[in-house]
């Protein structure tokens, strides 16, 4: 789904991504874990098209899409969350949801006059779907809360909502456990997992939760100092001596210190 060949960004003599090649298969739910100051929300960036590579190459199914803008890249199905939420907090967790799709009638200023029928069925259409996927996530309940006003993890299932709206092909999660309390992070769990088997969504997830990145996850990339470090699963990552060195500053070998990094 994803080829990244050599991928560099840098802000001054600083280089945050430095040489990063991986590849996202299709189907997967990849984990993305380092130490803070690896690089992944940078690579993120760069992916997503929020920031202009240095150096390097992105292909998304063969085709490249290096530097294209987040808009050009959302129409091709490409989408990420972010670390904070970006609601509209005035407006309903349902609002939120129906103005994700673009292109619509109601954006027309001919049509606000002379095509006002097609406008009212095309957000009765919206709002049918922005209620499907907020039954989907189970949170039908807020549908008319302020989204400002709603929870950090709530917020966080609101911007998993929002990928719904559309036909995305592969979703970047950036630290999506961040703040969020143990039983809604499992909801949000449960459905990427269903997301993943029932919709045949791609994940990338940025996390640092490892109990939420081993029950998700196969395989799990590794990043330290901008460079991508390893490749596996989970247990092969917690044994690689470069991951264990690049957490704990230490080459020892010792299971109990690697299952707790």
């Amino acid at each position: 789904m994803i080829t990244v060949e050599n991928l560099r960004k840098t802000f001054g003599g600083f280089h945050a991504v430095d040489g990063a090649s991986l590849t996202i298969e299709k189907g997967t739910i990849t984990g993305l874990i380092g130490p803070n100051g690896a690089g992944k929300t940078t690579l993120f960036n760069v992916i997503a098209g929020v920031l202009q590579p240095s150096a390097g190459r992105v292909t998304m199914a063969g085709e490249d899409i290096t530097g294209l803008a987040p808009h050009d890249l959302f129409h091709k199905g490409l989408l990420r969350t972010f670390q904070i939420a970006h609601e509209f907090s005035s407006m309903t967790c349902r609002e939120n949801l129906m103005m994700v799709p673009g292109n619509q009638a109601g954006e027309s200023l001919w049509n606000t006059w002379f095509g006002r029928k097609r406008i009212a069925n095309e957000e009765r259409a919206l709002r049918a779907k922005a209620d499907e996927v907020l039954d989907f996530l189970t949170v039908s309940h807020l549908a008319d809360h302020k989204a400002g006003q709603i929870s950090g993890g709530q917020k966080k299932l609101l911007e998993l909502g929002r990928t719904m709206m559309v036909d995305a092909r592969i979703v970047f999660l950036d630290e999506v456990g961040a703040g969020v309390n143990r039983t809604l992070l499992n909801t949000i769990g449960d459905a990427i997992q269903r997301l993943n088997r029932e919709r045949n969504y791609t994940f990338v997830v940025i996390e640092h939760d490892m109990d939420f990145i081993g029950r998700l996850c196969d395989p799990v990339i590794c990043m330290a100092e901008g460079k991508v470090l390893a490749t596996g699963t989970l247990d092969e990552i917690k044994a690689n001596e470069q991951v264990i060195e690049a957490y704990l500053g230490t080459g020892l070998k010792n299971k109990e210190q690697v299952a707790t990094a």
